[in-house]
């Protein structure tokens, strides 16, 4: 590679300030290589493509630390109310490409790169992804932040900086495997290490109770072990603007690194075995909690940087010379599913502990803070802990747990007197069999609001999960529809989509999403529809390229791109997707004259490590693959593929070149969904039941451009209530039994019959997710998929309505609900200091 010589930099201050914060392309290319030569300490005949990537990531990170500078003294001047949003999971995607987007510089990133002989889409794809979250939920986190900065909302991402994240997913023979998850071995460039904040986190032992000389009685925790908290910050840049809010995660790192009396007995184990047990607290995302001591480190782990953070926040109130008194003025803390609830109890712990304050003063301000966001409709989701666990890893909350529960209770039955049903059902105490501690409870008694995230979510929320709590406090229930953030997912996803949208509507609209419904006024244009389908078909093809490098299977652009790609769970039914293609594939050999669309299918997910059905569906979607893309019976008609290691950046190829979205899910047990978002955005066609935001989805694009099939959720239940035999409905159907039976011949697992017997049996005698129940619609539905991909003007118009109706659904919508209705925050303008301002200001 010819690489220029550095260009000369003027030695005058602003020609300085300039290339450390200047966004033209001579900027950007001086940043760069004073990045390269004093950061990454090498010259070019030395760099390799990492110390390219890391330097021009430096580059950009010193943009982002002058806003980043701004926005806290900006927020300091103005003593603004903070949301501090609480999440166990932040699965933010590659940094670089979605900061050049928020930075508007693009183009001139791209050209400075090229005339220092670099490929900026090469350093892009060389970045490693932190893949500190499992899912959707990680992923809501990380659109919110985004969206919170897009919108000026002061706010800070509190979470953990897992060493190891989720795991890398390889699949050997059709089989997951699972690979460690090494992304920090690069180093991360976009955060700062601020160890002057670190905090003392305490674990296990007892308590102690002294009365003082005026009768109160004090409560002292005395653990038998504890961990430092280290802060890991990251800049998350709002688009377009000067606001960059604050991610900070936080690391355990042991009080004691070695102990040297231990080595010089040549107990070298010893030694260091302390600062490994307490830095297993952060090691790894999820570890499987299946055994006693996986399930005390999750709760380890959740009490962990709750503590770090709660005691950040007090840091930040002493700073600012705040009362503790005016907590919940200064901060609005959201808790971002049940991880992070023990907050409510630690909270307390530290306004009683350690402030001094009486209960109720204490717990006042604990309601007054707290908002709960619920992710799930499964019983099993909501997290419990074993109380003696519970108490032997925090021995003081389960005091405090005992004592709010207590005061719950009394307050219940002086107001329903003589229901201990009802006293049973809302306590925060499991009683029944083994004692546990019900978190979801104590988020909702701790809070002042408690939402779902869908429409239909919220509703069963309140009728079904939560319906004690709703009847005592109807008024704290509401509801806030996920949103994705338009700016990863469309802006940096689909660049030529994007640029088909400027040059259609102008400016404005990636921050403004309702201007997307100027689109419906094209969506009858032949020269417009023609460009919209070009760009699916580049979107396409670039996919078809990956999927050959990653897999080696080739995929005809030309066919209709059919995709799911979600975590692999049974009730996201990816088997039903399976057996509508083992259903495809018997007709197809059965017919040589059947004409059918060709059709690719894609799958993509994770299993948990631990969740042996979700792993054979991964390996009953490889085998149906190997089968079918290699019979000549089905002329090319139909292939299939599994992604491997379905991650963000793997997104953002895979979403601008879906034409139809798997969304199929059993009726009332999606909470929402947000990948149904994405592919709506970029213009996908969802197949789906009437779960999740999938209503929402519906109404927005209109019934005619939404492929509808399944039971409803009032239908499951009838169905379940009158009594469901899977049996009898496989007996009366032959095509569906004939799948099964094709499936249970060994036909697709080298003739072992017995391979995929343990997930046949659970679907023909219990069938708790009602496949076969859906079969036939669900079929028949995908008929109708065919029939309206064959007229291309229709496709495409239904194309350009669902992008042009998505609005709704981006992150921005959500976070503004929740500002206004829950957190009762407003935008806080940030103006860009000059070098002489950062001089004068102290920064929080």
């Amino acid at each position: 590679m010819t690489f220029p010589p550095p260009p000369q930099v003027p030695a005058s201050t602003h020609q300085d300030e300039e290339h450390r914060t200047g966004l033209s392309k001579d900027a950007l290319k001086r940043g760069f290589l004073d990045n390269l030569f004093c950061v990454q300490g090498k010259f070019p005949g030395l760099a390799t493509r990492t110390d390219y990537q890391l330097a021009l990531a430096h580059a950009i990170r010193d943009r982002l630390l002058h806003r980043w500078i701004s926005t806290a003294a900006a927020y300091t001047a103005q003593g603004a109310r903070t949301v501090a949003y609480l999440s166990a999971e932040f699965l933010m995607g590659p940094h670089l490409g979605n900061n050049l987007i928020n930075l508007g510089i693009w183009p001139q990133a791209e050209q400075a790169m090229a005339e220092l002989g670099l490929d900026l889409d090469q350093l892009l794809s060389d970045e490693v992804e932190p893949g500190l979250g499992n899912g959707g939920l990680g992923r809501l986190a990380a659109c919110y932040i985004d969206s919170m900065a897009t919108l000026g909302i002061p706010s800070l991402g509190y979470g953990i900086r897992y060493e190891h994240g989720i795991f890398q997913q390889e699949i050997d023979d059709g089989w997951q495997v699972e690979k460690t998850d090494r992304w920090l071995r690069n180093d991360n460039p976009w955060e700062l290490m601020r160890p002057e904040w670190s905090v003392e986190v305490k674990l296990g032992g007892q308590t102690e109770r002294k009365v003082d000389g005026q009768g109160r009685q004090h409560v002292r925790w005395v653990p038998d072990r504890t961990v430092n908290a280290i802060p890991y910050d990251t800049p998350i840049l709002g688009y377009r603007g000067n606001t960059a809010n604050t991610l900070r995660l936080w690391r355990a790192e042991a009080p004691e690194a070695f102990d040297l009396d231990c080595f010089n007995r040549g107990d070298y184990f010893g030694a260091v075995n302390r600062k490994t047990v307490l830095e297993n607290i952060t090691k790894i995302l999820y570890p499987n909690d299946e055994t006693l001591q996986g399930k005390q480190l999750r709760l380890e782990q959740q009490y962990f940087f709750v503590s770090a953070s709660l005691q950040d926040m007090m840091r930040i109130l002493r700073t600012q010379r705040l009362p503790i008194e005016a907590f919940h003025e200064k901060f609005a803390i959201q808790l971002n599913d049940t991880h992070p609830a023990v907050a409510v109890a630690e909270l307390m712990r530290l306004l009683v502990d350690e402030q001094q304050l009486e209960w109720d003063a204490a717990w006042a301000i604990t309601r007054r803070t707290f908002g709960y966001t619920n992710h799930t409709l499964l019983p099993e989701a909501l997290e419990q802990w074993p109380v003696p666990l519970f108490g032997s890893v925090l021995p003081r909350h389960l005091e405090i747990i005992f004592e709010i529960n207590a005061q719950f209770l009394k307050q219940v039955r002086e107001r329903l007197p003589g229901d201990e049903a009802l006293l049973s059902r809302l306590s925060l105490i499991n009683e029944h069999g083994e004692r546990h501690v019900r978190m979801a409870h104590l988020a909702c008694v701790g809070s002042h609001t408690i939402n779902g995230v869908a429409a239909l979510h919220s509703e069963l929320l309140q009728r079904d999960v939560l319906r004690d709590f709703h009847t005592l406090w109807p008024e704290k229930f509401t509801n806030v529809t996920n949103g994705v953030t338009p700016r990863r997912f469309v802006a940096l996803a689909n660049p030529r989509m994007s640029a088909l949208i400027d040059d259609t509507l102008g400016p404005g609209w990636l921050t403004d999403m309702a201007r997307l419904e100027r689109l419906e006024d094209f969506a009858d244009d032949s020269a417009f529809r023609e460009r919209w389908r070009a760009i699916k078909l580049e979107n396409k093809r670039k996919l078809a390229a990956r999927v050959l490098r990653d897999t080696g299977v080739a995929l005809d652009p030309e066919s209709l791109f059919d995709v799911q790609v979600k975590r692999i769970h049974e009730y996201k039914r990816q088997h039903l997707a399976v057996l509508n293609v083992v259903d495809t594939y018997i007709r197809l050999r059965d017919d040589p004259n059947l004409v059918t669309v060709p059709r690719t299918f894609l799958f993509g997910g994770k299993a948990a490590p631990g969740y042996r059905a979700a792993k054979v569906i991964i390996k009953l979607i490889n085998a149906v693959a190997e089968v079918v893309n290699h019979d000549p019976a089905v002329r090319g008609l139909i292939k299939v593929v599994f992604l491997p290691n379905f991650n963000v950046s793997f997104g953002q190829d895979v979403y601008p070149a879906a034409e139809v979205s798997e969304q199929i899910s059993t009726a009332g047990k999606e909470a929402s969904g947000t990948g149904n978002m994405k592919f709506m955005m970029n213009g996908a066609l969802t197949v789906g039941t009437l779960d999740g935001a999938n209503v929402e989805i519906r109404e927005a694009a209109g019934a005619e451009n939404f492929f509808l099939f399944g039971l409803t959720v009032e239908e499951v239940e009838a169905l379940w209530a009158s009594g469901y035999h899977p049996q009898m409905r496989l007996a009366a159907n032959p095509r569906l039994k004939g799948v099964l039976d094709l499936i249970g011949s060994g036909h697709f697992s080298r003739g072992d019959a017995d391979l995929f017997r343990p997930l046949l049996d659970t679907l023909i005698h219990h069938d708790p997710y009602l496949l076969l129940a859906d079969f036939d619609d669900y079929v028949a539905c995908q008929q109708r998929v065919d029939n309206a991909y064959r007229d291309t003007g229709r496709w495409t118009r239904m194309s350009i309505l669902n992008s042009a109706r998505s609005g709704r659904f981006s992150s921005d919508r959500s976070i503004a609900d929740y500002a206004r209705d829950i957190w009762k925050v407003s935008p806080v303008n940030v103006p860009l200091l000059t070098r002489e301002d950062v001089r004068s200001v102290s920064v929080q």
